[in-house]
């Protein structure tokens, strides 16, 4: 009884500190571009109006694609 009500607190408590932590490095499989310099912490990833975020990409290091607008600043991330 008591070990198994330890274990569920644990896996309560981890899932919280992975959110304060910072920013995600991982979602859906993909790798995602940090950045130190950009106040949302990934590269290509903007706020947007409201509470929105976009991505645009780098293209022939002079232009910029738009990648669209996301819900989230990970979603952002993902398409970047």
């Amino acid at each position: 009884g008591e070990a198994a009500a330890e274990e569920g607190d644990e896996e309560e408590g981890g899932e919280g500190e992975q959110e304060s932590e910072g920013p995600v490095t991982e979602a859906e499989g993909l790798r995602l571009h940090l950045s130190s310099r950009n106040a949302t912490g990934y590269k290509g990833v903007k706020a947007a109006d409201g509470d929105r975020f976009t991505a645009r990409h780098g293209v022939d290091g002079k232009e910029t694609v738009s990648l669209g607008t996301f819900a989230t600043p990970v979603e952002a991330a993902v398409a970047y």
